[in-house]
């Protein structure tokens, strides 16, 4: 299925177009002969900012992967389904074909910005490295405090004399985003981003993404746990469970009137989401082991709208009239 939001962007062949930066289409993930992503839709238009949520073992850095892909880096592969990268059909496409898509049309920004950086090189030298990959003849000095400066990094000359592990975390991270952004890519994946960071610091690195997508007039893919940072850096949402997409509608909705009892119940259990004194409610029971999954809706054993349908086989995902979408198969009657 293609997302409805972007549909308007394939030509009458099905071909995607300049409209649409990054389309999965019915995509199935393995690693070791277990299926641990399925059946997965998602459209991300030129632009458009669009958030991911879901618990942890949900799917969603994992789906990351397969838009930039790094699946083999982690021992995993697709097994059906679609991956297009700026019309370009990439789902069975070399490491040197994505080389040469990674950094100009997709980048990525991981959460562990430590990891993510040499620590035996100064971030200057980290930084050069990658300018002169997208541009030889750039003056990488120049360009170096450029980015810095893009990512309203204090003190830029001493980040580029220092090691990694002698900035703060917020920093690090900053400076990992001036990476990802060297090559003025169309689609950025910012995959938990913010995690790990105090809050000051997570609003921060948030405002910031939030500007260089305006900017930069790049796509963006938040990936969070956090409902609220999503609910307000983003245009639309996809909401993930045990492997698959539960529910697409814009950020403006999905929280207000969530469709799936999934979403609703991530909604009624986030503190940012539920007006002050309201009683918080927890989600009863645990998400099932990747790849462990029944026949039926794989939310159906912590559900309270249960029915005999829900244990027959995995609800579609149905786009409604107003272009939302959900995988429930009493959405239509439920009020949640």
């Amino acid at each position: 299925m293609i997302d409805s939001h972007v549909r308007d962007g394939a030509g009458p062949d099905g071909e995607a177009t300049s409209a649409t930066v990054a389309e999965i289409g019915g995509l199935a993930i393995s690693i070791a002969g277990r299926e641990i992503v399925s059946r997965v839709d998602l459209a991300i238009a030129a632009s458009e900012s669009v958030g991911l949520v879901g618990e942890s073992g949900s799917g969603k850095s994992v789906t990351c992967r397969s838009l930039i892909g790094m699946l083999g880096f982690i021992g995993a592969s697709i097994t059906s389904g679609q991956v297009r990268i700026a019309g370009r059909d990439m789902t069975s496409a070399s490491q040197r074909q994505w080389r040469q898509l990674r950094g100009t049309t997709v980048s990525l920004v991981p959460q562990a910005s430590l990891a993510g950086l040499d620590p035996l090189i100064r971030v200057g030298a980290q930084l050069s490295e990658v300018i002169r990959r997208f541009d030889s003849r750039a003056d990488t000095a120049a360009r170096s405090l450029e980015l810095l400066d893009q990512v309203q990094m204090r003190r830029p000359g001493e980040v580029l004399r220092a090691y990694p592990h002698e900035l703060s975390g917020g920093m690090r991270q900053r400076a990992m985003i001036a990476l990802a952004i060297a090559g003025r890519p169309k689609l950025l994946i910012a995959d938990e981003a913010t995690t790990a960071l105090d809050a000051t610091v997570q609003r921060s690195v948030l405002q910031l993404l939030t500007r260089l997508r305006a900017e930069l007039g790049m796509a963006l893919l938040l990936v969070s746990h956090d409902l609220g940072v999503v609910r307000t850096a983003t245009d639309r949402v996809a909401v993930m469970y045990a492997g698959t997409v539960v529910e697409q509608a814009a950020s403006t909705r999905i929280f207000n009137r969530p469709r799936h009892p999934y979403t609703a119940g991530l909604t009624a259990a986030d503190p940012a989401l539920v007006p002050p004194g309201q009683r918080l409610r927890s989600l009863l029971g645990d998400p099932p082991q990747p790849g462990a999954w029944a026949a039926g809706c794989r939310f159906a054993p912590r559900c309270g709208y249960r029915q005999e349908v829900c244990d027959e086989s995995l609800p579609p995902l149905i786009v409604a009239a107003d272009g939302d979408a959900v995988a429930c198969v009493r959405a239509a009657e439920i009020s949640l």
